[in-house]
């Protein structure tokens, strides 16, 4: 099975764009990002918030720095990401009871409701963006994409 569906290139056009994987990868990304920031919009949130809302509906009151370990994300970019969504108020931040130099996020109740909408505007999304691929390609698909993180994240 071959994962490119272009015709037989020479080997360096294959890593040159628009033929290479890495650049339809990363335009399957922005078109997937585009689409969902489309959805989101409405509610004021960005994709990242998604992210950030769906480590907190999994774990609430998760500190910065464990939420910042979760989406691999550094410290200042966090920060502004969860200013932006206290000020929409869907999260807010309290010290740490027992160590007062840790910020802990909770969801607000507004917070939570949106768990009973955003996560059908992604699985619609990831119904349309996955039309045509059986059970068993869907899978496969995810376990190659995971094959690669794992690789390039050593």
């Amino acid at each position: 099975m071959t994962i490119d569906s272009t015709p037989q290139l020479q080997s360096w056009q294959a890593i040159r764009a628009p033929h290479s994987v890495g650049y339809r990868v990363k335009l399957m990304s922005q078109l997937l990002t585009r689409r969902f920031q489309e959805l989101l919009e409405p509610y004021g949130l960005t994709t990242f918030h998604w992210l950030v809302l769906c480590c907190l509906w999994e774990q609430d009151g998760l500190s910065t720095s464990a939420l910042g370990e979760q989406l691999r994300q550094v410290g200042g970019t966090l920060t502004g990401v969860i200013d932006r969504m206290e000020e929409r108020g869907v999260v807010r931040r309290e010290r740490d009871a027992s160590d007062r130099r840790v910020w802990r996020i909770w969801l607000t109740e507004s917070g939570k409701q949106l768990e009973a909408v955003l996560p059908n505007l992604a699985q619609n999304l990831r119904v349309e963006a996955l039309q045509g691929f059986s059970e068993a390609e869907q899978r496969l698909f995810s376990d190659w994409v995971d094959r690669i993180i794992t690789n390039l994240s050593s």
